[in-house]
């Protein structure tokens, strides 16, 4: 199927809005991509300043195998567009109590380290890895790149077969709980929660495929770091005669399939389809008649959202060793922090964080004699984040990390920018200020996240987090096929 001679407005450029205007640029469709802010990418933006070069968003380039596959629909290759390191160590963790632990390329070296920790667990992580092996080829191929956006999607013999085994409703703690009992090596097979946006406690344990993703698959960096990702996907976009047009906020969505207005602050754009890569509840709310909106205030209130976030963005004197390229440090107890974020809102009081160097691999991201890194530290969104606040924490957090990494950056900071929920609120319209859009819970996993196709408004198509299949730069990237397929499935002829 093809939208030869149709027109499409994709509303944002995040990864998921880039990927769609791909997809659908590549059937024939003439795609325009309007973008608020004033470079592409949403919330993988940069930041320049006296030499140093912040990627404002995500930073760990996971998944290279849904890249490989992305660039392949349209037979080229990520190396066409960006080179890639494999960086070792993947990334150190410092615990609050003085241990660290370094968890690099090497599983033999890895299994070591977690014998260490108790008896037997070196076994124990290559069962855990079999197993989250399993789930991620299973869960990718039938769940996570075949999109199933509704309830009777799941009722049919396939689905059933290969989801046999598969854990859905247990949760990530009781999970790793059957494997580890040390709380250490529990967190460590749980970290990456936090890029999913939801606590051990109610991410299913579906999401143990993560571990896979982390230790077999590897974790790499991208020349020019993720916006070099943005810089080739938007080029591809380009090749396949994708226009883009930034510091264009669209204000307004009116009409239908066939004939629709995209207001913007200096002018309007009109076509046939719309693909909206905005906030989800920003575009229903803000942009389309009470009519045409899907879901009511109250419905976006009993949400459940992923963390936003506390972020310092420091260019400093010196080397900042040992820190690596990536680096966490956590408490050893954990479970106040998560409190904090989703069941007790505030501004957690022993912060688990995560700290990113890219100077320690790539030289071009800050002067000679200089490092460039951030602290993110997950916070509860929608907290008030006032400059008296903002201004204490940042002094708390830098007296953290001297006190636990052995890193001091207080005297030596040349260059700060700092960036929280207001900051994401404003500049990517984002619900309650939230990082990343709707939570991993069991109750918005697969059908139950909002879907790619208006049910109220024909022509009007969802991408990105908000949606399937979820949280994350490669879920995006695969959301983006989903919306253009679903468009192409109404619409394609």
């Amino acid at each position: 199927m093809e939208l030869s001679d149709r027109s499409v407005a994709v509303v944002g450029s995040g990864f998921g809005g880039l990927s769609t205007a791909c997809y659908l640029a590549d059937t024939g469709a003439d795609v325009t991509v309007l973008e608020k802010n004033e470079q592409l990418g949403g919330r993988a933006s940069t930041l320049e300043r006296d030499g140093f070069r912040f990627d404002m968003g995500p930073s760990w380039y996971l998944m290279p195998d849904v890249f490989e596959r992305f660039f392949g629909h349209f037979d080229r290759s990520p190396g066409e567009y960006y080179e890639l390191e494999h960086l070792d160590p993947h990334y150190r963790i410092f615990f609050k109590d003085g241990d660290r632990i370094t968890v690099t390329a090497d599983r033999e070296e890895t299994k070591r380290t977690f014998e260490e920790y108790e008896d037997g667990a070196a076994d124990a992580l290559d069962d855990y890895l079999a197993e989250a092996e399993n789930t991620y080829e299973i869960g990718m191929e039938h769940f996570v790149y075949t999109d199933r956006p509704r309830f009777r999607d799941y009722v049919d013999w396939d689905v059933v077969r290969h989801a046999r085994g598969l854990s859905f409703l247990g949760s990530m703690d009781e999970h790793v709980a059957d494997y580890f009992d040390h709380p250490k090596l529990r967190q460590i097979m749980q970290y990456t929660l936090v890029f999913l946006g939801g606590s051990p406690t109610t991410t299913p344990a579906l999401y143990n495929l993560m571990s896979h993703v982390d230790f077999n698959l590897g974790v790499y960096y991208p020349e020019g770091g993720m916006a070099g990702v943005v810089d080739g996907i938007a080029e591809l976009g380009r090749e396949l005669g994708v226009e883009y047009r930034t510091d264009a906020e669209v204000e307004a969505i009116r009409g239908s399939a066939g004939d629709f207005r995209v207001e913007t602050a200096d002018g309007f754009h009109r076509a046939d389809f719309v693909v909206s890569d905005a906030d989800y509840a920003h575009t229903e709310q803000e942009l389309l008649t009470p009519d045409e909106r899907q879901y009511d205030e109250d419905y976006w209130d009993s949400r459940t959202y992923a963390p936003s976030a506390f972020l310092l963005y420091l260019g400093v004197e010196g080397d900042v060793e040992p820190l690596a390229h990536h680096s966490l440090v956590l408490p050893t107890d954990w479970d106040p922090h998560f409190e904090r974020t989703f069941e007790d809102p505030g501004w957690p009081e022993d912060p688990a964080y995560y700290l990113c160097v890219p100077s320690e691999t790539d030289d071009s991201v800050a002067p000679e004699g200089h490092s460039n890194l951030f602290a993110l530290v997950p916070i509860a969104p929608g907290l008030d984040d006032d400059e008296e606040t903002r201004q204490r924490y940042r002094d708390f957090v830098l007296d953290d990390v001297a006190e636990n990494t052995g890193v001091d950056l207080r005297d030596r900071i040349v260059v700060e920018e700092r960036f929280s929920v207001s900051e994401f609120a404003d500049r990517y319209n984002s619900r309650e200020g939230t990082a990343l859009g709707l939570a991993h819970t069991l109750r918005q996993t697969g059908p139950l996240r909002p879907g790619h196709r208006s049910s109220e408004l024909d022509g009007l198509y969802f991408t990105g987090s908000y949606t399937t299949p979820g949280i994350g730069v490669p879920m995006c990237l695969i959301s983006g096929e989903h919306t253009a397929d679903a468009l192409l499935e109404d619409y394609g002829g």
